[in-house]
């Protein structure tokens, strides 16, 4: 997010940022390793590889320099760039501006079908993880790895305890809000968790095909028919041949995000591969159920309640009650081989895993004050953490 550096108030200065660096009004700016680009609303900057790259290893340094590079340019402006996957007090029904330039058409369908104007759509920051495969074997391994493991992945991730300057119940309240975002037609987002569908021409003919015909009364030029429509937890990009998971809240700072995508792709390789688990046997898991477990745990982020005996046994967890931290130190455990290693990870992840989600480390670090004043304080030490690269400790 693009804030005043003095008051944390949310900024339209993405076309600024742009702007500065290209030397012209554009959408994308493209470097060697990294790329900016605006998304939907005008206070939001986008940072993401230029390219697919070989390993995340070495990602985290590259991020780091880069928004080094943004505040740079917003520093002689007032303002700053603010972590997290939502602003804590924007009031998106005044505030929201919708990116104007390039991509604007689109935008505008998008706010005129569902409304942009609320938390879910223009008061929101995530990390996606574009994972490849080749051919439908590969997808169908890889897609029923991800739909298995995506109700834990929150867990991790939460870091939006705050909206409306209040503590909203959710540890994850960006992702409460996001099933709910595209409700005027139910099959753009279905349940979130993907449905069991493990080969192209089926994934075409029951997601794709239904959601444009779903979609044809409110958007007759079809400027949304695209797969980037598909608004499940994680959605099938055939165009580039990767599965793009959008479940996670963005963290404090490029490492922690990077370590958390080196930790999923470990857990997911070995869940594919069959090294751990059994996603043969389990594959087809009623979607609601899994649904289920996404609810509990975008509420309760790492304290949530485990105790489905298939669930677990899917993804080799251990039998019995266990809370999703448990579930993840075991998929960590486990994952160890198939991850790859980066200094800049150990930190993060180490917090994450021992003291809990940036969600629960923020609510700490309130004391239960959510006056505006300490809010601002709260989330100043934040951006401090990204301008730094430093993990939040509470």
């Amino acid at each position: 997010m693009i804030v005043d550096a003095a008051t944390l108030g949310v900024l339209p200065r993405a076309d600024l940022v742009l702007r500065d660096a290209a030397g012209a009004a554009v959408s994308d700016v493209e470097h060697d390793d990294i790329s900016w680009s605006n998304e939907l609303v005008s206070h939001v900057i986008e940072l993401k590889t230029s390219g697919p790259v070989p390993r995340l290893a070495g990602a985290a340094a590259a991020f780091q320099d880069h928004v080094r590079r943004i505040s740079a340019i917003l520093a002689p402006h007032g303002a700053r760039l603010l972590p997290t996957g939502a602003h804590p007090f924007m009031d998106p029904a005044l505030e929201t501006v919708l990116w104007p330039h390039e991509y604007g058409p689109v935008y505008g369908a998008f706010d005129r079908i569902f409304g942009c104007r609320g938390h879910g759509w223009s008061n929101l920051q995530s990390m996606h993880i574009n994972l490849p495969f080749c051919g439908d074997e590969e997808f169908g391994r890889l897609h029923a790895a991800v739909r298995l493991l995506l109700p834990l992945m929150p867990a991790l991730t939460a870091s939006t305890p705050v909206l409306d300057g209040r503590v909203t119940g959710l540890l994850d309240s960006r992702m409460g809000f996001y099933g709910k975002n595209s409700v005027r037609v139910p099959s753009v987002a279905g349940l979130v968790v993907p449905e069991p569908i493990f080969d192209e021409a089926s994934y075409r003919r029951d997601i794709f095909e239904r959601m444009y015909r779903d979609m044809a009364p409110l958007d007759p030029e079809g400027l949304l028919c695209d797969e980037f429509l598909n608004a499940r937890g994680a959605i099938a990009r055939f165009d580039r041949g990767a599965i793009e998971i959008r479940v996670l809240d963005t963290q404090e700072c490029p490492a922690a995000d990077v370590a958390v995508a080196g930790l999923i792709r470990g857990a997911l390789l070995s869940l594919a591969e069959g090294r751990a688990g059994d996603i043969g046997r389990y594959r087809d898991m009623d979607t609601a159920r899994l649904a289920d477990i996404l609810r509990v745990v975008i509420r309760d982020a790492d304290t949530a309640v485990v105790d489905d005996p298939d669930f677990q046994a899917a993804l080799g967890l251990p039998v019995g009650r266990i809370t999703a931290a448990d579930a993840w130190r075991a998929l960590h455990a486990a994952a160890r081989p198939d991850m790859e290693r980066d200094p800049l990870w150990d930190a993060p992840l180490g917090t994450i895993l021992t003291r809990g989600c940036l969600a629960r480390r923020i609510l700490a670090a309130l004391h239960g004050d959510v006056s505006r004043p300490n809010l601002a304080a709260v989330y100043r030490r934040l951006a401090d953490c990204l301008e730094a690269g430093e993990v939040f400790d509470g």
